[in-house]
């Protein structure tokens, strides 16, 4: 099956700077894919470069199979991480403007920008100015003009900025159906568990190049169980220095710590053991942040 987006070894530099370096993945039809990396990454870069911001200097990109062209682009939504709302215009006149921009007639627009800010909570708020918004409505107004045409392709750079955990459930319940109903969105963030929850596979990047990629099960399946929650009385610092620590974080009296590769997370509870009380201990995979932090962490 033709792949919804493909990049192959794109390079992007801006004033003798590479922002992007050789980068290449691909995004199949249908799936959820996380691009992730630390500020300043190359991430945003890599996007514009998808909708026809910017023009890679070096290397391919294909979109729906095809060259990127501006036809092909009515095909694709999406939502910026900064803002780009007329403030002074009304939330609905905002999106009939930009429902226009992609080819819908006012009376289509006005339809389904009701209907999905009913569901998001603002349909009240849709003839009132949008600098009398709060800034998680408005996070909601630009998550609403993303979807506006019913795009194959979403782009969701940061989708729940200024969110409450309450609209950020609702936001994540709209992109699992539209997932559902065979839809195809890049989801960019620096919140490793947000994309843990969504995410079928992600290309993590750090300085314009991908350093992981993948399917996400595979990933996490490949980083082992050489990981240990820890919870015991006065604290786990004293496993910070032990020779069987790879990383070590502590929260008071939880940690979360990386193994060093052989060793026995059975030897990592005998020493808490002698220290004092146990009151959680568990081996598991790793999170996908503690594997962004270790992976990012090193490259610096």
């Amino acid at each position: 099956m033709t792949p919804t987006v493909a990049l192959d070894h794109v390079t992007k530099t801006f004033d003798g700077i590479v922002a992007v370096d050789g980068l290449s993945f691909a995004i199949s039809a249908g799936q959820i894919f996380g691009l992730l990396g630390p500020n300043g990454a190359g991430k945003t870069s890599t996007i514009r470069m998808m909708i026809g911001i910017t023009i890679p200097d070096a290397g391919s990109l294909r979109l729906f199979g095809e060259s990127l062209n501006r036809k092909l682009l009515e095909r694709v939504g999406y939502l910026p991480e900064e803002r780009g709302l007329y403030r002074r215009m009304s939330v609905i006149d905002n999106l009939v403007f930009l429902g226009e921009l992609k080819g819908r007639s006012r009376a289509d627009t006005v339809a389904a920008s009701g209907s999905l800010a009913s569901r998001l909570d603002i349909g009240d708020w849709l003839t009132r100015k949008v600098e009398e918004l709060s800034k998680g409505m408005q996070q909601k107004v630009q998550f609403i003009a993303a979807l506006l045409g019913d795009p194959e392709f979403v782009i969701m750079d940061e989708p729940f900025s200024g969110l409450d955990p309450i609209a950020t459930n609702e936001l994540k319940d709209i992109l699992v159906e539209l997932k559902r109903a065979g839809r195809t969105i890049l989801f960019s963030t620096h919140r490793m568990d947000q994309v843990e929850k969504l995410c079928d596979s992600i290309c993590l990047i750090n300085h314009g190049r991908a350093v992981l990629s993948g399917d996400l099960g595979d990933i996490k399946a490949r980083a082992g169980k050489h990981f240990v929650q820890i919870e015991c009385e006065g604290g786990a610092e004293f496993l910070r220095d032990s020779a069987l620590v790879d990383s070590f974080r502590s929260f008071g009296s939880y940690a979360e710590v990386s193994l060093r590769n052989g060793a026995d997370s059975q030897e990592i509870l005998k020493e808490a053991l002698a220290h004092g009380r146990i009151r959680r201990f568990e081996v598991m995979q790793p999170s996908l942040e503690q594997i962004f932090i270790d992976i990012v962490g090193k490259a610096s």
